[in-house]
């Protein structure tokens, strides 16, 4: 047939590009899935989860401070420290500065840290008098640690005490920390409730919810307001 040129894809590059758009065709819808999924868990998370004295980690042999920040003694003598659960799940995903390096000395209730969301933030004090031996970098780049483990992989500090008995006498340990970790979200319920009315009223849906039990992160629904007053009420 004259005009006509037959060409056998299977001698060319033709078939290769057959097959590069067959699995795009394939991976792509698949990605999407996949990344949609993990959207949906994380807002699920954020939005179903109940903030309860069950979902709390309270490890028995760490000292608990009232300012929601936790030290223990190493058998080195040096004392890590860090956020306490209670503190992580009502503020759900943030930001992490540190203000102290190794060699400086700091002294209980000293500014160490602030952390941040969205341009709201709660500033972190000492539990312990001491110097700080080491610091956790990995925070720097990877804040999810002190979400994901906050009592291992989420130190913030290495501190060589200097007052370990007298500071650490007025802290809650073993059961008298699970005690007083039920007593705070208790308070702290009632802590929302009078501060939403002032500042966010039409949150409150978002952060309470049917039976009056609290969502996980409520804080990251509130206001700057809110976050001044939490730090007033419980972390100062």
């Amino acid at each position: 047939m004259d005009g006509f040129s037959y060409t056998n894809i299977f001698e060319t590059k033709g078939i290769e590009y057959l097959i590069i758009i067959a699995f795009l065709c394939l991976i792509i819808p698949f990605w999407i899935i996949i990344n949609k999924q993990k959207a949906i868990k994380i807002q699920a998370k954020k939005t179903l989860g109940i903030l309860s004295s069950a979902v709390l980690r309270i490890p028995r042999g760490l000292f608990f401070s009232k300012n929601h920040t936790w030290t223990h003694l190493q058998r080195s003598g040096h004392a890590m420290v860090g956020l306490d659960d209670f503190l992580l799940h009502v503020t759900g995903e943030i930001k992490f500065k540190s203000f102290k390096k190794p060699d400086d000395f700091i002294r209980r209730g000293d500014l160490i840290a602030e952390i941040v969301q969205d341009g709201k933030n709660l500033k972190i004090t000492s539990p312990i008098s001491g110097k700080i031996v080491s610091t956790n970098s990995k925070l720097k780049f990877n804040p999810g640690i002190l979400n994901e483990d906050p009592y291992i992989k989420g130190w913030i500090y290495k501190i060589d005490p200097t007052s370990w008995i007298e500071e650490t006498s007025s802290c809650f340990l073993a059961e008298e920390a699970v005690a007083w970790s039920k007593s705070e979200l208790i308070r702290f319920k009632d802590f929302l409730a009078e501060s939403m009315n002032k500042y966010s009223p039409e949150t409150s849906p978002l952060v309470l919810q049917d039976g009056g039990e609290l969502s996980d992160q409520p804080l990251s629904e509130l206001p700057n307001e809110v976050w001044q007053d939490f730090q007033k009420s419980f972390l100062n």
